[in-house]
């Protein structure tokens, strides 16, 4: 998963104290590549493409002063070497200063002049922190190093490629009054990565904070802030891109295989490597029951409120809240990463025995076995539009296409269950929902077409609206009855669709309604009502009544057109001898018949 969160001005003096080593306790003077080492983390490291244009490059070492002058100055992060030599030049101080700012001074910001409270008190940076699944945190802590180095390298795949979404398709740089002008940035983002271990219980937490700068290039080559808006708002699809990507990166390197897992009844699952013991997943998240506990006091309280089950939104709200009231604090004592990982599997070992801890790997290869046997990995672009349109049509009512994006990429996360998806795929799935499903109603803002889905059809067309109401179930169980309902719809069209226009052999072939548009489950008869495959007794026994008339009335053809060509030769029919044998069939070479079933003739 991905959450964000702004850093102000000031915020750079916490990352620094504890983000940067670990989460954990820098004391005062102490340097920071000191402090790293003796909290057994890795330094942070530099990332993005916008890094060229200050001098930096991908991989570098994120030090103290350029992350006091980037992230909590907005000045370049060569300040000091670039101040200084202006100065050696004559530039009066001020000049020189000025030159080493990145865009608008955070002084001018500061200023009585500023009417804006928002940019008073600006944001300089976005925290970024990319988690890994639950079980995918149990394998890196509890399984050897080799698998170790291995997710962790699907972790650092899986956040560029996200981050190079952002850069590409949403990060967006304004200037004017109010931010008037938009546009895409010139030359990308410019990040910094730092990695930590665990959680604040001391429990494993795989997870990457990365340090987003505001400052980035215009079109123009001027530099200036990025939208905060733009970003925040994608922040869902971003992340179920990650998630999307470390599951590909993960069953491509290591075999495993991916299936849904129920976290709350109701909710929206969360994809698990198959084969791992679930039992293990409680005993890495400590405190989920802590907040489960504070969460259902929270949502009591606001259904006396409301009246009403909390939404998503208000969910995720509720469930934040309770994060924040349970949070333990930090570990006063950094370990190293050897130390915790040999913690960890002594307290697995010791609750759960050696062989539940040994034997994660080759159970999680038996399971993946299993998942790919039963699973097949084809994406089916008309179901997914329909799934994606129905759940997000449940879940908001009205709805814009960042939303149609988050869910159409969990849609391929459960299909595919880890294989690899075709680049674009999750576009093309979007814009068929826009394209033939949805309706504008508003600036920017879709809703389902019912019409659509279902043409001139009362009865179905009420199967969706009863389910937006309906506040007695979860809003994503509603979401899936409602997908389930459509999709059902869509195999019976195609069904009906195949039985009206496959050739059958020895059969006669029954006319069925023509049917010209693409997508067969939105066209039907006349009335708008689609005609549906019959299957049953009554079926069957028409249809071999069909057959025997049209057979009758070709015998009695044939025998009209014997006895005209007779009169016509002067010839009369002769009686057949009754005591004549009936003729003795030969069977051909290479010709099987099968017993009891008629070789030839109408199927």
């Amino acid at each position: 998963m991905l959450s964000a969160k702004k850093v102000g001005p000031g915020g750079w003096r916490y990352y620094f104290r504890s983000v940067m080593v670990g989460d954990g306790r820098r004391p005062a003077g102490k340097p920071l590549r000191a402090a790293q080492d003796e909290a057994g983390v890795p330094p942070g490291v530099w990332t993005g493409r916008g890094l060229a244009a200050v001098g930096l490059a991908a991989g570098d070492v994120v030090t103290e002063r350029q992350a006091e002058l980037l992230l909590g100055e907005g000045r370049h992060p060569d300040a000091d070497r670039i101040e200084g030599e202006l100065l050696a030049q004559g530039e009066s101080p001020a000049r020189a200063r000025r030159a080493t700012v990145l865009g608008r001074p955070i002084e001018h910001n500061q200023s009585p002049e500023t009417e804006d409270a928002k940019e008073r008190s600006p944001w300089l940076a976005l925290d970024l922190v990319f988690r890994a699944p639950s079980t995918a945190q149990i394998s890196w802590a509890l399984m050897d190093d080799e698998h170790r180095l291995v997710l962790e390298l699907c972790q650092d795949i899986a956040r560029d490629k996200a981050l190079a979404w952002l850069e590409d398709s949403v990060a967006e740089i304004r200037w004017g009054s109010g931010g008037k002008h938009r546009k895409p940035i010139r030359d990308g983002l410019i990040v910094a990565v730092f990695r930590h271990y665990e959680s604040r219980a001391g429990q494993p937490l795989l997870h990457d904070h990365g340090l987003v700068s505001i400052r980035a290039r215009r079109p123009d080559g001027k530099w200036g802030n990025l939208s905060a808006d733009s970003m925040l708002e994608n922040i869902v699809a971003a992340g179920a891109l990650y998630s999307l990507f470390f599951m590909e990166e993960v069953s491509a390197r290591l075999g495993w295989a991916w299936e849904p897992r129920e976290v709350t009844p109701g909710r929206r699952p969360v994809m698990e490597v198959a084969g791992i013991d679930q039992r293990l997943i409680g005993w890495q998240s400590t405190r989920r029951q802590q907040i489960q506990d504070a969460l259902s006091v929270f949502t009591a309280d606001y259904e006396d409120e409301h009246g009403h089950a909390p939404g998503e939104q208000a969910a995720y709200a509720l469930s934040g809240k309770a994060a924040d009231r349970t949070r333990p604090p930090k570990p006063e004592t950094p370990r190293s990463l050897t130390e915790l990982r040999n913690d960890w599997r002594e307290s697995a070992i010791r609750k759960f025995g050696v062989d539940v801890v040994s034997r994660l790997a080759v159970r999680a290869r038996a399971a993946a076995a299993t998942v790919w046997a039963r699973v097949r990995p084809v994406v089916d672009v008309v179901l997914a539009a329909v799934n994606v349109t129905a759940v997000v049509y449940v879940m908001r009512g009205a709805f814009k296409r960042r939303h149609l994006l988050a869910e159409a990429r969990r849609h391929l996360a459960y299909v595919l269950r880890g294989r690899p998806h075709q680049p674009g795929l999750d576009e093309r799935i979007v814009q068929a929902v826009v394209d033939d499903y949805t309706r504008p109603v508003g600036r920017r803002m879709m809703t389902a077409d019912l019409r659509a889905l279902y043409p001139s059809d009362t009865e179905d067309q009420a199967v969706l609206r009863p389910l937006t109401r309906k506040r007695t179930a979860p809003p994503y169980e509603r979401a899936r009855l409602a997908a389930g309902a459509l999709a059902a719809r869509v195999r019976a069209a195609r069904r009906a669709e195949r039985l009206g226009s496959r050739p059958l052999p020895y059969a006669v072939a029954v006319p069925g309604a023509s049917r010209s548009h693409p997508r067969p489950f939105r066209t039907g008869r006349k009335d708008g009502r689609l005609r549906e495959p019959e299957t049953g007794v009554d079926a069957v026994e028409q249809t071999r009544q069909t057959m025997e008339a049209a057979a009758a009335k070709v015998a009695a053809t044939i025998q009209d057109s014997k006895r005209a060509r007779a009169l016509a030769h002067g010839l009369r029919p002769q009686p057949a001898p009754a005591t004549t044998p009936p003729p003795q069939h030969t069977q051909q070479p290479g010709i099987q018949h099968a017993p009891g079933r008629n070789p030839g003739g109408v199927a």
